[in-house]
């Protein structure tokens, strides 16, 4: 059952700096009432506050797919949730809100590049960057290519949109007391607020 989202108390932080040091099933069922309380609830009852304004929310689970993966270690050493297009992430950093789109298939990205070169599209979305850079969110890629993309010139105004494989636009909140107060849905508000250019650009093109 959701309540008012009052901030994240302060053992969070700490239960996530605890957890990379002992990640495993041992320790984590030992402490798995603070993990409940401390992340998992608030950050339920913050989608809850979230959803009728920005859309339909779903929360990660902390364990890990190690299905394929070389990394055995069982759990998350984050918590994070999705909020109509949006994403938050709560660790030992502190808290991160933002949006974007992350290793799109082929022809999501195909159709993410042919939107860069169309003039106006392209021109928008290079506004949108500038602007957002502008009131200090960080707009990045977690890929790019080493030269042109296949089809594309070197010397295109929006070369470096172009060698993009992915984009996202967000800002990083360290610690801080009003982590833990009620002062913490303002800030994600506005952040969300601050990227829905983004969202709404990825949406239409994308589409």
């Amino acid at each position: 059952m959701a309540g008012p989202f009052s901030g994240f108390p302060r053992d969070a932080i700490d239960f996530f700096k605890q957890l990379e040091k002992n990640n495993n099933r041992e320790w984590f069922l030992a402490h798995k009432e603070v993990y409940e309380r401390a992340c998992q609830q608030p950050m339920k009852d913050l989608m809850a506050e979230l959803e009728p304004r920005f859309g339909p929310s779903r929360v990660s689970r902390i364990y890990r797919d190690l299905r394929f993966s070389a990394n055995r270690s069982p759990y998350k050493t984050h918590i994070a949730a999705g909020v109509g297009g949006r994403y938050i992430s709560l660790s030992r950093e502190g808290l991160w809100v933002g949006a974007g789109m992350y290793k799109p298939e082929p022809a999501a990205l195909r159709r993410f590049r042919a939107a860069i070169d169309d003039d106006a599209a392209g021109r928008q979305l290079a506004t949108i960057v500038s602007s957002l850079r502008r009131k200090g969110y960080n707009v990045d890629t977690h890929d790019t290519v080493t030269s042109a993309p296949k089809g594309y010139r070197a010397d295109h105004p929006r070369i470096d949109l172009l060698r993009m494989k992915d984009i996202f636009a967000g800002k990083a909140f360290p610690p801080a007391g009003w982590l833990s107060t009620r002062k913490a849905m303002d800030r994600i508000v506005t952040a969300m607020t601050d990227v829905e250019p983004l969202t709404k650009w990825l949406r239409i093109h994308l589409r």
